[in-house]
């Protein structure tokens, strides 16, 4: 048992994570199915009566029950990875990293999954965490209904069903990354 607890511990190599997911978006094309995540509070939203007042909630939510479920089923694979699975490591980033990371203040840059000096209850009333918080995820939600779906949604589905706009919303997402990433994350990161 322990062995198997190791081997499922560790990440899955690319040429086994990669085929699995295929073929679940190949079963997912065979019955016209398709995955994102952001479906998942439109199906919420008109679950609770939002169609009553608003056309996009207005649908047939039993249809999508199948996709509640799999968020479900994240939020409990990443409980039961949390409790189980995970391990002390740190996380594996570059030395060029760990010292820009260090420039803008973060003392242990990869020793957890984001850095405490950011996300932390202390940090979350202040401006940097509204920023981060508040701000980022406002724009997240709308970037996620203009863009008509999530990254999940495009970069797997829209992109396995060979979607023009879901390839064009997949670049602006690297775009919009590349723009964070190295003109607007440094500021934020030094306020």
């Amino acid at each position: 048992m322990s062995q198997l607890l190791d081997w499922i511990s560790q990440p899955w190599p690319w040429y086994v994570a990669g085929p699995l997911i295929a073929l679940v978006m190949f079963s997912m094309l065979f019955f016209g199915k398709s995955f994102g995540l952001s479906a998942n509070l439109r199906t919420m939203c008109s679950i609770l009566g939002a169609g009553r007042s608003c056309d996009f909630f207005d649908f047939n939510w039993r249809d999508q029950m199948w996709n509640l479920v799999f968020a479900a089923g994240l939020v409990l694979g990443g409980l039961i990875s949390y409790l189980y699975l995970g391990n002390d490591q740190a996380a594996h980033i570059s030395e060029t990293t760990i010292t820009e990371l260090q420039a803008f203040g973060i003392e242990n840059p990869g020793e957890n999954v984001v850095p405490k000096e950011i996300f932390n209850w202390e940090n979350l009333l202040s401006v940097q965490g509204i920023i981060f918080m508040v701000v980022g995820g406002f724009l997240v939600g709308f970037g996620t209904r203009y863009a008509g779906g999530c990254t999940s949604g495009h970069a797997i589905s829209g992109l396995s069903d060979l979607q023009p706009a879901s390839l064009l919303a997949v670049v602006g997402f690297f775009i919009g990354g590349l723009v964070m990433t190295y003109f607007i994350l440094p500021h934020l990161l030094v306020m």
